[in-house]
């Protein structure tokens, strides 16, 4: 298992992160995916790991092979996704009239971008993001919107994740919401 240096720069992980970790295992051991001996190995790491980017690489294999597009279609309903899911190279939003939450703070990254192609005509999207994360939304159309969306956490931390938003939103907003920091053990 990889080794987590503490003058890493990576953010720092929280004792709820741990367990979400450890639960994702329990389901891979319940699926057969991983075998008792491996199992405990990586609960042992998930343990000791001090940075978000060590409990992602305990999982990353267990949550399914990247996808290069990922499209999400609603229609008068609601989108969430949370947690430890596997983030495309490219997410095609298709939504309408529809509430959609993507937290992207726990999502494993399949690079250092992730394109979201938009064609939403009303309703709210909101992306969570992680200091580290910066949104570019140059390439995105908007039309009786609103856009709440600031560049960066605003707090220096280095870009880990480059989000670029393109396409078009009619009638509906689009919100970024800042993660706090986890708390340091």
């Amino acid at each position: 298992m990889p080794t987590d240096p503490s003058s890493s720069p990576a953010l720092r992980a929280s004792d709820a992160e741990r367990d979400q970790t450890i639960a994702v295992l329990h389901d891979a051991v319940a699926d057969g995916r991983l075998d008792p001996a491996e199992f405990d190995e990586r609960v042992d790491a998930a343990l000791a790991s001090r940075t978000v980017d060590a409990l992602s690489s305990l999982v990353t294999d267990l949550i399914g092979a990247p996808t290069e597009l990922l499209t999400i279609k609603e229609r008068h309903g609601h989108v969430r996704r949370d947690g430890p899911w596997r983030l495309p190279h490219r997410l095609a939003l298709r939504t309408a009239w529809s509430a959609v939450l993507l937290d992207l703070t726990r999502a494993v990254r399949s690079g250092p971008e992730l394109v979201i192609e938009m064609r939403v005509s009303g309703g709210a999207v909101e992306l969570v993001l992680a200091p580290g994360m910066v949104v570019d939304a140059n390439d995105l159309s908007v039309r009786h919107g609103a856009l709440d969306i600031s560049s960066d956490a605003g707090d220096d931390t280095p870009e880990t994740l480059r989000i670029h938003l393109a396409g078009r939103m009619r009638h509906g907003s689009i919100v970024t919401r800042w993660q706090a920091p986890p708390a340091t053990r």
